[in-house]
């Protein structure tokens, strides 16, 4: 593994993360990263893996 650019741009934050599971609604705090505007969760809400940050997982 090795690191190709630190990408200047982008930033790590932690958002209220609201969720629908099936028929209910809940939030948490959510690692994201924030990057041209958007912002991309760094895991999945419902068990927290880690996901990668793709653009197209973006929240607008």
């Amino acid at each position: 593994m090795r690191v190709l650019k630190e990408l200047e741009d982008a930033k790590i934050v932690i958002v209220d993360l609201e969720v629908n599971l099936g028929n209910k609604t809940r939030s948490a705090p959510t690692l994201c990263a924030k990057y041209r505007g958007k912002i991309i969760p760094l895991n999945t809400a419902h068990d927290g893996r880690p996901i990668l940050m793709k653009e197209e997982n973006s929240i607008e």
